[in-house]
């Protein structure tokens, strides 16, 4: 018998005892006396096969220290390896959910492309990785990167934010930023400085000062349901499930971007000591916009991130921009008597010149059901997303259970993303001369 029939019989055998120990453990009781009798010749079997399979792999070991040809038992072994390294898995995110949900179920086969292929069991976090509701798989790695791809490509914030992937053996980042809030001499990078001095002049030191980062990874977790219908369609599975995924998960990680608080989940960047808030005009009316909110806006987005900069608009906020013009006002300043169009002020609509977006100052005008309602503080923005950090860690994990939903015939699908963000800037720059501040986030205040 070849290496890799042995190694076969032991996994089923395994598999066999195990799935009488989960179908006790799910009717709550012992073993029977025919369960208990066959689980001990399944050890006495597998007891046997362990002699057989390590009598063989010291044979192979043999014939390959001697450098003799390989018997069949080896050219087993490396078909095995050779379709493991190929990834040999899955053809579909579809066809995986659906071996997924069929070994959840109490007495279901377990595919072995489950457990091979680079390890992707999840490990347990119950009683047994048998059971769906205790246990889970990791998504096959090529699905997993397709997933997160969209998901963060899909995204108005997600796809314009710098991520960094997190490595196997650590749960966050902890690395030495730039500690500069000031562009004023003896500050940038927080303390370097040049002199100029005569010859032999005596050379002054200086030294940069820097800033701890560090962020922990949280857990984004996705619930969605499949009917048993759907589940027998393979096809229409993985592109259902691929939908859903994508859409939910770029809306809970683009509104965190934007508005989380930092307590479990990533800290928004208007809810940082960053963002800086553009007050209204004096005698603004309420939910209004004006061209000066625009040009103080720009005023305070520093000019090394307006080339990354990008507008971010609640819907309702629209109809105003369209209204956008510079007021004319009497001699004495103290009435308006007419309004001038302002080109960089004035908003340019989409499709105008085959432009995807709107653009105010030459940058894009985004609309998001994030950003707040209009009137309100964060409900038309300026930001470099660029200046926001993000780390996540891969691959998702992914469980199943048949019980959530059991009387309405569907199956529950679980993803779980570990990911974080926080802005790389945490309060605003005073720049080298002046004194009104710059950050890459910009919000106008309330008009309400």
């Amino acid at each position: 018998m070849s290496i890799k029939a042995l190694r076969q019989k032991r996994a089923d055998l395994h598999k066999e005892a195990q799935s009488a120990f989960d179908l006790a453990a799910n009717e709550a009781r012992g073993l029977s006396a025919d369960e208990s009798s066959r689980v001990d010749a399944i050890e006495t079997e597998l007891a046997a096969l362990d002699s057989d399979i390590g009598r063989v792999e010291r044979h192979m070991e043999r014939q390959r220290a001697i450098g003799g040809s390989a018997d069949e038992n080896e050219a087993a072994d490396r078909r095995s390896a050779g379709d493991r390294q190929q990834g040999a898995g899955f053809s579909s995110l579809g066809e995986q959910m659906r071996a997924i949900m069929v070994a959840g179920r109490p007495g279901g086969q377990v595919d072995p492309r489950l457990q091979s292929f680079g390890d992707m069991s999840a490990g347990p976090t119950g009683m047994s990785e048998g059971i769906a509701a205790d246990g889970g798989w990791l998504v096959q790695s090529d699905f997993a990167n397709d997933l997160i791809k969209a998901t963060f490509e899909g995204g108005q914030l997600a796809s314009r934010v710098r991520k960094i992937p997190i490595g196997p053996n650590s749960n966050g980042i902890r690395a030495n930023g730039v500690d500069e809030t000031s562009r004023a001499n003896g500050s940038r990078w927080g303390g370097v400085q040049a002199f100029w001095t005569e010859e032999a002049g005596l050379k002054r030191e200086s030294r940069p000062k820097f800033k701890r980062i560090s962020m922990e990874l949280t857990k984004l977790v996705g619930l969605c349901y499949a009917t048993d219908e759907l589940l027998q369609d393979t096809t229409a599975l993985a592109a259902w499930i691929d939908q859903a995924f994508e859409e939910e998960f770029v809306f809970r990680i683009e509104d965190a971007i934007m508005n989380g608080t930092g307590a479990g989940m990533p800290l928004g960047y208007l809810n940082s000591g960053a963002t800086i808030v553009v007050p209204k005009e004096v005698g603004q009316g309420a939910n209004t916009i004006v061209a000066q909110n625009i040009l103080k806006m720009w005023a305070r987005m520093p000019a090394a991130s307006r080339k990354n900069a990008v507008w971010i608009v609640n819907q309702d906020v629209e109809v105003q921009l369209f209204q956008l013009m510079l007021l004319v006002k009497n001699v004495a300043g103290t009435e308006n008597v007419g309004g001038l169009a302002f080109p960089q002020v004035t908003y340019v609509p989409p499709g105008t010149n085959g432009n995807e977006y709107g653009t105010l100052m030459g940058r894009p005008v985004i609309p998001l059901e994030y950003a707040a309602t209009l009137g309100t503080a964060g409900d038309i923005q300026l930001v470099d997303l660029t200046q926001y950090l993000a780390i996540d860690k891969g691959p998702i994990q992914k469980a199943s259970s048949i019980h959530v939903r059991f009387i309405y015939d569907e199956t529950c699908f679980r993803f779980v993303y570990r990911f974080n963000g926080m802005p790389v800037w945490q309060q605003p720059m005073t720049p080298y001369r002046g004194t009104t501040t710059q950050s890459p986030f910009v919000t106008l205040g309330n008009r309400a």
